[in-house]
């Protein structure tokens, strides 16, 4: 057995506990999976671990209804530093022009990990976007997409943007698919992180 094998454990226990804890609104135990400088990036949000955290509730609160679900992970450690790629989907329900729909977004996780005082947690999660489609939940409905809204946004996650830029959010628009500059740029911080260097 590996000699890192204990660590590849606790690692995917995190990220499993993330989705868990995330999706059951248990927000107290959701903090657990975080250091206290934890960052998170995605679609409509950038910024502390904290922060997401709130915003998310409020989200809830107002109607927003988000779930995840996890396929294969891998880690590479080094040391006291790990990054970490998992499959995984994200569903978000909404309306669009009124139509209940669900948008079903495939990508993977990229998180950040230190171990510190002998316990793993999550120093940054970002995501990588590959693939994502739109579903009406009425097979009998039609709506018609604005194109302009919907060429802001890479492929990976272009009607998740549309769904969330319709429903009030910012969304950026240059975050990572699954190949081109923007991914490239991520591997390279993956691999300067497990160096030791600063985020």
């Amino acid at each position: 057995m590996a000699s890192d094998t204990k660590d590849k454990l606790a690692i995917r226990e995190l990220i499993e506990n993330w989705v868990i804890f995330r999706d059951g609104l248990m927000w107290d135990r959701f903090r657990t999976v975080w250091h206290k400088d934890g960052q998170m990036w995605a679609t409509w949000f950038q910024g502390s671990a904290e922060e997401f955290i709130e915003v998310s509730k409020k989200g809830y609160a107002g109607g927003v209804r988000v779930f995840h679900h996890l396929g294969g992970t891998t880690a590479d450690i080094n040391g006291k530093r790990a990054i970490a790629m998992t499959k995984m989907t994200i569903t978000q329900r909404g309306k669009i022009d009124g139509e209940p729909c669900d948008v079903i977004c495939a990508g993977r996780f990229y998180d950040f990990f230190e171990q510190r005082s002998g316990k793993w947690g999550l120093v940054l999660r970002r995501l990588i976007y590959e693939m994502d489609r739109l579903v009406l939940l009425d097979p009998a409905a039609s709506i018609k997409l604005d194109k302009d809204i919907l060429d802001r946004f890479p492929v990976g996650y272009r009607h998740l943007a549309y769904l969330q830029t319709k429903g009030g959010f910012k969304v950026k628009p240059d975050l990572p698919g699954t190949d081109g500059p923007e991914v490239d740029a991520l591997y390279a911080k993956g691999a300067d992180w497990l160096k030791g260097k600063k985020l």
